[in-house]
């Protein structure tokens, strides 16, 4: 009974009937699991698709077989074009926080050290290799000064001025690419050396220093000290 009227009443207004059938999508229904080569609207979308994968290539070749030190060298130096960022950004950053930690000085010449021992009674400056080879040593003795004239800050200043031309004439500065000072002490000679350094005999040498140090020995527990001389 219901499917004759149903039919009747389609029969009699069409437009009813239309609306209740079941309209297939405008979309092309395509299998999840197919094997179909993949297709692009028009030609420009598939140069690009390709010159993607072409620069993808190249910076897996880049950047293949490089530490972390030298990737960031020639990203800094300007060598290489600096690769897009990707995910694996702070993998890359851990690796290189690890490298630097276990070699501070990296691909760079370790630095030459000069030790400044500043005594209340005299002040010594030493010259040393990366390796704690001396190279040259001065105190205010190799200048005419003796005895209670070696404490001061005038035969410091001297002593400095001296050293700091000798390694200009000896040509030592040309072997020093990094240089490291140590300072020992809190004698008149510190602050003697210091004003050297910052004036105008000290414009070759400013330069090359990458580090200042303090190796002030301090007492800690021990034997008991000297009674302290009073005079008077």
């Amino acid at each position: 009974m219901n499917s004759q009227f149903t039919t009747a009443l389609a029969r009699a207004l069409p437009s009813v009937g239309r609306q209740c059938q079941f309209r297939p999508s405008p979309l092309r229904l395509v299998r999840p699991f197919s094997f179909t080569p993949r297709t692009y609207e028009n030609e420009k979308q598939r140069l690009r698709a390709t010159e993607r994968q072409l620069f993808d290539a190249q910076n897996e070749q880049s950047t293949e077989g490089l530490s972390p030190i030298s990737t960031l060298t020639q990203m800094m130096q300007g060598q290489d074009k600096p690769p897009a960022v990707t995910e694996d950004f702070e993998h890359m950053r851990e690796n290189l926080e690890s490298a630097l930690i276990k070699h501070p000085y990296g691909d760079k010449q370790p630095p030459h050290h000069l030790h400044v021992y500043a005594h209340k009674h005299n002040t010594i400056l030493t010259l040393t290799r990366p390796n704690g080879n001396p190279i040259l040593v001065r105190s205010c003795g190799h200048l005419g000064f003796r005895k209670s004239q070696r404490s001061g800050y005038d035969p410091a200043y001297q002593l400095s001025t001296h050293t700091f031309g000798q390694l200009q004439e000896k040509g030592l500065l040309l072997d020093i690419q990094r240089l490291e000072i140590v300072f020992r002490d809190f004698g008149p000679g510190r602050e003697a050396f210091t004003k050297v350094l910052l004036g105008n005999e000290g414009r070759n040498i400013r330069g090359l220093v990458s580090r200042v140090t303090d190796a002030t020995r301090i007492k800690f527990g021990g034997t008991r000290s000297r009674k302290v001389r009073r005079l008077g």
